[in-house]
């Protein structure tokens, strides 16, 4: 908690919050003080092209468990978001390191680079391109909604690493977070044993129509941007009620050009984000929005383009490591509840090179991205216990009963 409280107070919001983008002075504050306590603790600090930071146990020959998220948030977000999942590395291998206990192989924990994509898109920019998902100079070439350059940004920050990317991959990834949703504390459970992560699909839609007086344009010869984006809106919306089951969508920004109260816009710029945990579901409603598209171009007489921002597939988490963790709550005294994960999250990619499960404990109310985000201090003490007995049953510590739980099936 005190680490917890410590980064907290640099980009403090009013509430409880950070505001922390990806790549910024505040960011780079908060990577220094996470580096010292690396440091602190006597661990091997590597920084790579995008600006990962690893740092593992040294005095070893064999790959780590590797913990870890991110210390990057959104405008106006909570203070365990991602934060949580980092410290709580520390706090583990800090246990480790005190009490003694050998392992057959060393515990690292990473934090990686624009997790949100706040500020840079796509999210989880920094493990993807860790494991080898997206080029580095691509990366470093992505510019941001403030027309900033990722590599120049993390030049100016002094994050530009030696370290090669894609990165060594870890015997295997294990990310503690908070829900950021109210399913766990709706049904009184501790502990999440996360088994998969939905497919996200983000979209910028572009719409030029004609700029016009607004008071002496007929309705019937408008070719308005601002209704077309609000026909989008509720199109997706009735979209997710229609499917059901986990599909969800949200138009989360719109941009009016230009935007004032008098005048039919000449523009409207929007984002469109659609998450499913089945992937013929997600691409359904993909083809869906683009056949919508098309129908109200020719309908309102407006120019539409769409630019995928980012695009992942579901992915389902190693069963193995899934069992660990639903043991560990288990044997904590703790209940626990197999379930998917709605949010992204940096896991998701390492589960393409190496075995990798998730740890949630609940979110109060389900707030989170909301400087309101709270987690009881009994629900974080618990997951960190959760992560520590998981990973050290990978690394060959204890507990002695789970027996060849040290070497996960590589696929």
């Amino acid at each position: 908690m005190a680490r917890i409280d410590a980064l907290h107070e640099i980009s403090p919001l009013e509430g409880g919050g950070n505001s922390r983008l990806a790549f910024t002075d505040h960011d780079k504050a908060g990577r220094d003080l996470v580096v010292a306590w690396m440091r602190d603790l006597g661990l091997e600090v590597t920084i790579d092209g995008i600006g990962n930071v690893v740092g593992v146990q040294p005095g070893f020959d064999v790959s780590p468990v590797m913990m870890g998220s991110h210390i990057d948030t959104v405008a106006t977000g909570g203070r365990f978001d991602g934060n949580l999942g980092v410290l709580s590395g520390l706090e583990v291998i800090e246990a480790v390191i005190e009490s003694g206990e050998q392992l057959t192989r060393p515990l690292a924990v990473g934090f990686f680079s624009n997790e949100e994509g706040a500020r840079f898109a796509p999210d989880m920019m920094g493990s993807l391109v860790y494991v080898g998902g997206m080029g580095v100079e691509e990366a470093l070439d992505t510019i941001g909604i403030d027309g900033k350059r990722v590599g120049d940004e993390l030049e100016q920050i002094g994050y530009l690493g030696g370290a090669p990317v894609p990165g060594t991959s870890p015997h295997a990834f294990v990310e503690l977070h908070v829900e950021q949703g109210p399913v766990l504390e709706e049904e009184g459970v501790t502990i999440g044993a996360v088994e998969s992560v939905q497919g996200i699909s983000w979209t910028e839609i572009v719409i030029e129509g004609q700029s016009n007086h607004a008071g002496t344009t007929p309705i019937r010869l408008r070719h308005d941007p601002a209704y077309v984006a609000a026909e989008i809106a509720v199109f997706v919306r009735n979209l997710a009620l229609r499917f059901g089951g986990d599909q969800v969508a949200t138009v989360g920004r719109i941009d009016l050009h230009p935007n004032l109260v008098n005048v039919v816009p000449a523009t409207a710029t929007l984002t469109v984000d659609l998450r499913n945990t089945d992937e013929g579901f997600l691409a359904q409603a993909e083809a869906e929005l683009r056949a919508r598209l098309v129908e109200l171009a020719n309908t309102e007489g407006v120019a539409i383009s769409a630019n995928v921002l980012a695009r992942f597939e579901p992915v389902v988490f190693d069963p193995r490591i899934v069992d660990l963790v639903e043991r560990a709550a288990k044997r904590n005294g703790h209940s626990v509840k197999r379930m998917p994960s709605g949010a992204g999250h940096d896991a998701q990619m390492f589960a393409r090179v190496c075995p990798t499960a998730m740890v949630f404990v609940p979110s109060v109310e389900g707030v989170s991205h909301n400087p309101a985000e709270f987690t009881s201090v009994d629900d974080l003490a618990a997951g960190a216990q959760v992560l520590l007995d998981t990973v050290l049953s990978l690394a060959g510590g204890y507990p002695s009963q789970e027996a060849h739980a040290s070497e996960p099936p590589h696929e």
